[in-house]
């Protein structure tokens, strides 16, 4: 459905793999600069997506995405017309058949194909570059997830993902000894 999201995902055993806070900021180690760079890859694979504010932490990562209109399709005389939600088209057949949407996108089906991608990067440079491994699983099995319904929400959601790391301490997924790094 159109709208914001805020997404937060967690590794697996909330293992530390993509960095650590230094004086409240997050340094990102390779790892955790993939992740980055992955995030922002979503918009070439999800083209009805925007991109807001996130951040990579240490074991979990925050981010707003926004879906927005999706395009619907109508066949019409033999022809596949475009029709936006508005119902405007670029073709006046006279023929309609039910309109369905092209390339559905769920925020469940955009944060799989991003754990998808990270975790095969992650094996990859754990098998040639010797990142640090991980338990069985990079990501725990489920994410969380808000819908954005307002500018105030929007708001206090953007300024917890800039101020996470200078709150790291304090983050309901801290554990002093889950900030030492992972080692299985």
């Amino acid at each position: 459905q159109d709208g914001l999201y805020f997404i937060t995902i967690c590794t697996q055993n909330r293992a530390c793999l993509f960095g650590e806070i230094a004086d409240g900021e997050m340094i990102l180690n390779d790892a955790g600069k993939m992740v980055e760079n992955e995030w922002g890859n979503l918009k070439n694979r999800f083209p009805n997506i925007e991109l807001h504010e996130f951040i990579v932490m240490p074991n979990h990562f925050h981010g707003i995405l926004q879906i927005v209109g999706a395009t619907l399709v109508v066949a019409q005389n033999n022809n596949m017309v475009v029709q936006n939600d508005d119902g405007a088209t670029n073709n006046r057949a006279t023929t309609r058949v039910a309109p369905t949407r092209v390339a559905p996108t769920a925020v469940g089906d955009i944060v799989g194909a991003f754990q998808s991608i990270v975790t095969v990067n992650y094996i990859r440079a754990v098998k040639n570059f010797g990142w640090q491994s991980f338990d069985k699983k990079l990501w725990q099995r489920n994410y969380w997830e808000h819908i954005i319904r307002n500018e105030k929400s929007y708001t206090n959601i953007v300024n917890y993902i800039i101020n996470n790391p200078a709150k790291w301490e304090m983050d309901t997924l801290y554990n002093n000894q889950l900030n030492q790094r992972y080692r299985p």
